[in-house]
């Protein structure tokens, strides 16, 4: 039976090989908007309304400011995929250092019985 510090390491390895396959990040989100626009006969003024879109959009903070992008619908794909990588690669390090600070007490407790 496998101790518990070798279920982490097998743990850790696991987590390291799906960091390998992440693809590219991007901070951010991507939104779907229909607008109105100022003119008063338009179908987006009627009741109800008949909104103007979807344009797609790529939301971000950059030096503490929201910053806004339009994109294209392809753009706007691959702006989602690379959003979905980087959620994917935060977690995967958020697992890291659990498992990390499991494997840790082990090892110091082990360090300390050998010393002490």
């Amino acid at each position: 039976m496998a101790t518990r510090l070798e279920q982490y390491q097998h743990q850790y390895e696991q987590l390291q090989a799906e960091l390998a396959d992440v693809g590219f990040t991007c901070q951010g989100s991507v939104l779907e908007r229909y607008t109105s626009c100022g003119n008063p006969n338009c179908r987006c003024q009627a009741d109800p309304p008949q909104r103007h879109g979807p344009y797609w959009q790529w939301t971000r903070k950059v030096a503490n400011k929201t910053v806004t992008v339009r994109l294209t619908p392809d753009e706007a794909a691959l702006y989602k995929e690379w959003i979905a990588n980087n959620r994917r690669l935060r977690r995967i390090i958020a697992d890291m250092d659990k498992t990390s600070a499991k494997a840790r007490k082990i090892l110091l407790n082990h360090a300390a019985k050998t010393t002490g």
